[in-house]
């Protein structure tokens, strides 16, 4: 079964707290670092891991970078065009951090996401409806995920509209 918490005014506070931690061992290969996914919104339904968008120059150099003392593994078979690292304390992932090109960070579909659901409290609403829907059902891990992709999809496709960008899959291929 999936675990939803209602939004905790702590999770800006733990992303920063890591964002800062991240920045040294990230060096001058990152230029930005943001939250993103569900608990980046107030008052959206979460899964209490804080997802963790940054900006490279270069993948090849974050390649290089250690994450490990901060808990960070990096998942080689995670989506593509990205690098994929998760951190899990005491069996417990806690933070999911994703380093993108820059030049796919302004029309990054996490973070058009996050900031239309910030700006649009019927969005909200219906996503987390959904989410406790499908929670209820027992869906869980990589299912519970899909379960979402439809409306993930439409919420998505309202953001990029209002910015003026063309519809993309939410799913890298």
């Amino acid at each position: 079964m999936t675990v939803l918490t209602e939004y905790d005014e702590r999770w800006p506070g733990l992303f920063t707290a890591m964002a800062d931690r991240l920045r040294p061992l990230l060096g001058a290969s990152v230029t930005e670092i943001e939250h993103i996914g569900s608990t980046a919104v107030p008052g959206l339904l979460a899964k209490p891991v804080i997802d963790i968008a940054a900006r490279s120059v270069s993948l090849d150099e974050v390649a290089g970078k250690d994450l490990s003392p901060l808990g960070f593994e990096y998942h080689p078979d995670g989506p593509p065009g990205r690098r994929t690292y998760t951190r899990v304390v005491d069996d417990v992932l806690t933070h999911n951090l994703h380093v993108f090109p820059a030049e796919v960070w302004d029309t990054l579909n996490q973070r058009i996401l996050r900031d239309y659901l910030r700006e649009t409290p019927s969005a909200v609403e219906r996503y987390a409806a959904l989410k406790r829907e499908l929670a209820a059902s027992g869906l869980r891990g990589f299912d519970y995920t899909v379960a979402k992709t439809d409306l993930v999809q439409q919420l998505t496709d309202e953001a990029r509209t209002r910015r003026g960008l063309p519809s993309v899959p939410v799913w890298e291929s």
